[in-house]
């Protein structure tokens, strides 16, 4: 059985977005991935550029890079979401100086809500030493909490290494 609510955690360039894409694929379900990256410079389009040609006609992308609430409360029972990722939406509202308890009451709010199973993807940060300055540290902390949330929120947490789900909660299915 495939579950309702999932969270995929893991490392940069863990393998975590293909592992969540697999996953999703299994549910045989209309399938919407949720884009919340934005384009800054050449390094991320062509970052991009790699996820979108992973996906075929069968994904529906929107691109929303702040507000999730409206693509997860208007999801159908009868597809499945993808979320990807958490990080680059953190990263979005701590640039535009939103209220970050507020952003991530809203996103929890919005996943408990959310009529279709959904996958997130996010990045482990907390593995490092201590950044030295203060955004980094900001970043660094508010991404804790955040994982935090959403592990609390999922039926099924796992983390990828090297392309490797280990499971932190949950079945895999």
């Amino acid at each position: 059985m495939q579950p309702n609510a999932t969270f995929v955690l893991g490392g940069a360039a863990s393998g975590k977005s293909l592992w969540a894409e697999e996953l999703v694929k299994s549910y045989a379900r209309p399938m919407t991935y949720l884009a919340t990256g934005q384009i800054f410079d050449a390094e991320v389009a062509a970052k991009v550029e790699v996820h979108k040609n992973r996906r075929d006609d069968h994904w529906t992308t929107v691109e929303e890079p702040l507000d999730l609430t409206v693509p997860l409360i208007n999801a159908r029972p009868d597809q499945v979401i993808l979320i990807d990722c958490a990080t680059m939406w953190l990263t979005n509202h701590l640039m535009a100086q939103s209220d970050m308890v507020q952003a991530q009451t809203t996103l929890i709010t919005a996943l408990r809500n959310c009529p279709a199973p959904w996958v997130i993807v996010s990045n482990e940060v907390g593995h490092g030493i201590v950044p030295e300055n203060g955004l980094a540290r900001q970043f660094r902390e508010a991404q804790g909490r955040l994982n935090i949330a959403l592990a609390a929120e999922a039926d099924l947490a796992v983390q990828v290494i090297a392309g490797l789900p280990q499971v932190l909660k949950g079945t895999l299915p």
